[in-house]
């Protein structure tokens, strides 16, 4: 295990994961804008801000390259788009669901998703969980499981979260390019669906109606977005694929988080059964991420 890139890489998944809590408390600020209206200037705020990271990298020779190899290569060219087909349902996904009652299943899938990964590092990519990591995941699955058994939720929007990502991730990897070159050319992919949901949304005359909408917070939305799925996918290349799964958990314990504080949101009796044993777990997880940096 390679160190530096390894706390490197747990740093960049806590980053990715403070940025996305507070991204769902910045969705409130956007009414009347619906998940796909969101999901769209998302996607279309994302773009420039991805190229300008880009050129600030000197990344764009590898961009035309990337984008040239591609062409080159159809079956790559055909991966490449189920690749971002399948980013873009999640992010549609993760925006859609609080405002048509089926949060509480996606967040379930979250709470799958990095037991899921944990399992694809184990047996597809042969890695080792040591001891502390292997605590982590017993307090994980202990959670998950009594999110389940009061919830009884499994249902389709679970199931896309849960098994919907490991996939992408595995592509991800085998393509061996710059994250960002990568998240620029998926987001460059998806930026003519955005703009067409938005010429056929009836919020748009709201939003031009709006001048702190769309000189700031549209702007602002992309610029958190790029930055939290920068730091997310650099730490998908960075991390074993089990500890990159563990670290998904502080994603959820963030969301409650920003939702008890900024949402005026509580935790019922019956909630603390799920969610402590998931705070175990990220404890446990930053044990073994103290541990890891310390053998720097």
């Amino acid at each position: 295990m390679n160190h530096p890139e390894t706390a490197r890489g747990i740093a960049l998944s806590v980053i990715a994961s403070t940025l996305f809590a507070l991204l769902s408390a910045y969705t409130s600020w956007l009414t009347p804008l619906n998940g796909l209206d969101i999901f769209a200037w998302r996607i279309v705020w994302t773009l420039p801000l991805a190229f300008v990271l880009i050129s600030w990298r000197k990344h764009g020779a590898q961009l035309r390259a990337a984008v040239l190899a591609l062409l080159r290569t159809p079956l790559q060219a055909l991966l490449f788009v189920a690749m971002t087909a399948m980013l873009g349902v999640q992010l549609w996904l993760f925006l859609w669901a609080p405002l048509n009652g089926r949060a509480l299943d996606v967040s379930l899938g979250y709470f799958l998703l990095p037991l899921a990964m944990v399992l694809i590092g184990r047996f597809y990519y042969g890695e080792r969980l040591d001891g502390w990591q292997r605590i982590a995941v017993a307090c994980a699955i202990a959670g998950v499981l009594h999110e389940l058994w009061m919830t009884r939720a499994f249902s389709w929007p679970t199931v896309l979260v849960a098994l919907g990502y490991p996939p992408y991730f595995m592509l991800r990897r085998r393509l061996k390019l710059d994250s960002m070159v990568i998240f620029t050319m998926e987001i460059a992919l998806l930026t003519p669906v955005a703009l067409y949901t938005l010429a056929i949304s009836p919020n748009l005359s709201a939003v031009w109606q709006r001048p702190d909408m769309y000189l700031l917070l549209l702007p602002g939305l992309g610029l958190l977005s790029t930055a939290a799925l920068d730091c997310f996918l650099r730490a998908s290349r960075l991390l074993p694929m089990g500890l990159f799964g563990i670290l998904g958990y502080v994603e959820p314990v963030l969301l409650v988080v920003v939702a008890i504080i900024l949402l005026d949101e509580t935790l019922t009796s019956a909630q603390l059964w799920t969610y402590i044993p998931i705070w175990m777990s990220v404890g446990f997880t930053a044990i073994h991420s103290v541990r890891l940096m310390q053998r720097r």
